[in-house]
């Protein structure tokens, strides 16, 4: 039985943290959004519908839905009623129907149908959040921005690296935290650490390639059966 979780973990020191995030560097060499898309619009979709629900269940509706309203002209004129069947199986999708649906007229009408290099623009189409806009800028525009999920949530909180009450106090643990050179890429290395390896329930901490600057006490011992591989990329 894994040791049981302590109440907090220590904040990790400041010369712990490179090393930290290039050992999830190394582990995640080609680390890059797992949502399927063709462009900033698309992407833009994709991280809307992925709220409170996975990414793979995101790649399996978008194909459908971007083959009939590619751009944001076509997704408009499909509306809520058009774009719901696309993703009945998306948790929330009648709401994020509607939302898609008015983004997308937003955009034709204010941005001449491109997605804004903007946060207050960003975080004025309707749902989106600063977590949805910070992907954006991140993946889209090549900004160092960091989209605070569950999974850095956790992570920011379990590891000592920026641990906050709030997405918010953790996003600007990490910001201040994370060397400027290594931000823009550690949203990603982050985002599949906690996926694959430091998971929710059980972190595998025995396969942890930064488990030495890591500052949870509780760290989880090796099981006699691993039962999941690491993904293909990741080297131990």
């Amino acid at each position: 039985m894994p040791t049981a979780k302590p109440r907090k973990t220590p904040r990790m020191p400041s010369a712990s943290i490179r090393p930290f995030m290039e050992a999830l560097g190394r582990a995640f060499p080609n680390a890059e959004s797992e949502l399927i898309f063709t462009d900033n619009f698309t992407l833009l979709v994709s991280v809307v519908l992925s709220a409170q629900t996975t990414d793979a269940a995101v790649n399996k509706a978008t194909p459908a839905l971007f083959a009939a309203a590619p751009n944001p002209a076509a997704m408009a004129a499909l509306g809520a009623d058009g774009i719901g069947p696309y993703i009945r199986r998306i948790g929330l999708w009648q709401g994020k129907a509607k939302n898609v649906a008015a983004l997308a007229q937003q955009l034709v009408d204010q941005h001449g149908g491109e997605v804004p290099h903007d946060r207050a623009a960003l975080e004025a189409l309707p749902g989106v959040g600063r977590k949805t806009a910070n992907v954006v800028l991140n993946v889209a525009f090549g900004e160092a921005a960091m989209a605070v999920d569950t999974h850095i949530f956790r992570l920011g909180n379990r590891t000592g690296l920026a641990p906050g009450a709030n997405v918010r106090v953790v996003e600007d643990g990490l910001v201040k935290r994370i060397p400027a050179d290594l931000l823009r890429p550690a949203h990603h290395w982050l985002i599949l650490h906690g996926r694959y390896v430091c998971k929710a329930r059980t972190p595998e901490c025995w396969r942890c390639v930064a488990a030495e600057w890591c500052r949870y006490p509780a760290k989880t011992p090796a099981p006699k059966e691993k039962t999941r591989a690491l993904p293909p990329e990741v080297v131990a």
